[in-house]
């Protein structure tokens, strides 16, 4: 049975029955990967954010006016008042090529998600091996990871 606690060990079974390890040069090699893997999830979390938030800027405005934001004193509380008129629907033009690239995006970010949430909990699998190297490996690959792309956050 497989130990619930965490240990030294040098020796290990990741993920599947052909990633087994044996010695400290294959666990020096296995936390190597579990750590890029580890940056590549941050990279990939940052880059989903970088897109998400750049194509907010090409979003379609509403369908409806706003309702007017200022009033004079020479107009009525009634006549600045929303109204039906500003809930009508303004005419809406045919699917262009913004509204393809819209969905092309959308596949996109969705293709992204569900790589970032397989890598996710591959490397969460990997810390459930309970090896103590392997776990280094990942809060390393992560800090590191977010080191290398949190600049990219604060530039958007």
């Amino acid at each position: 049975m497989m130990s619930m606690t965490f240990g030294w060990s040098s020796s290990v079974t990741l993920l599947f029955d052909f990633w087994d390890v044996h010695g400290p040069a294959g666990m020096v090699l296995s936390v190597f990967v579990v750590l890029l893997l580890t940056v590549f999830y941050e990279v990939l979390k940052v880059w989903r954010l970088w897109l998400s938030s750049s194509s907010k800027l090409a979003q379609p405005q509403s369908a409806y006016t706003p309702p007017p934001t200022y009033r004079s004193d020479s107009t009525s509380a009634l006549d600045s008042s929303p109204s039906e008129s500003s809930l009508t629907p303004i005419e809406t033009p045919p699917p262009t090529a913004s509204t393809t690239s819209r969905w092309l995006l959308h596949a996109i970010q969705t293709a992204l998600h569900m790589l970032q949430v397989s890598l996710g909990y591959m490397l969460m699998l990997c810390v459930m091996s309970y090896n103590t190297w392997i776990f280094l490996g990942v809060v390393l690959g992560s800090v590191l990871g977010y080191f290398i792309s949190f600049p990219l956050v604060v530039q958007k």
